[in-house]
């Protein structure tokens, strides 16, 4: 299974982000091993990185997405993908995997 944690920072130290399209960073992860690490093109500017996202990460072919907070518009996009997600927060990445 592979994992996507919306991060604040580039490693597993960093708490998750609380932002699920503007997220700075995600973290993929196989086998509880990390095994890359997307600076977020869509962090900022205009709308509509909730969608940009979730087809990124359908591109990586993520089964998981764990963010703090997973707008609306997401969640459609993920669920299109058959991605699934999940809300958690006030932890560190490597708590979470």
């Amino acid at each position: 299974m592979k994992i996507a944690v919306a991060s604040e920072e580039k490693d597993i130290e960093s708490e998750i982000s609380g932002r699920g399209g503007r997220a700075p960073y995600y973290l993929l992860f196989e086998n509880k091993k990390l095994v890359e690490t997307i600076k977020n093109p869509f962090a900022v500017g205009s709308g509509g990185a909730g969608f940009s996202v979730a087809y990124m990460l359908a591109e990586k072919k993520v089964d998981l997405v764990i963010a703090g907070k997973i707008g609306i518009n997401m969640q459609s996009a993920l669920s299109e993908k058959g991605i699934k997600f999940r809300e958690e927060s006030g932890k560190k990445v490597k708590e979470i995997i």
